[in-house]
């Protein structure tokens, strides 16, 4: 079974095949992505890599976690799940109106 990666201080121009690349040298990749942010459709410095079994995924944070990437040191763990509740709304700021979340 595959075992997910939390990929962090990546630099803002890493692409997602370039983010597969690295981790490829360790094993074999099922997935990478690069997390954008909707409104500017900039990196937000952060992704998952999906590795296709946690052996190779263990490889991959041994070798590249604290490695200098582009003058960064990357942060390379483990993914942790989703909690309950996360994301959420985007009420409460701005002018009038708000209310954002989920209505139940």
């Amino acid at each position: 079974m595959g075992k997910k990666l939390y990929v962090g201080n990546l630099s803002y121009g890493v692409t997602d095949s370039q983010l597969e690349q690295l981790f490829a040298a360790h094993g074999a990749v099922q997935s990478a992505q690069v997390i954008m942010d909707r409104e500017t459709g900039r990196s937000k410095g952060f992704g998952f890599v999906e590795m296709s079994n946690a052996a190779d995924a263990d490889a991959a944070i041994t070798a590249l976690n604290g490695m200098d990437n582009d003058g960064r040191a990357l942060t390379v763990n483990e993914a942790r799940p989703k909690t309950e509740g996360s994301g959420g709304g985007r009420g409460g700021y701005g002018g009038g109106g708000g209310g954002g979340g989920r209505r139940y």
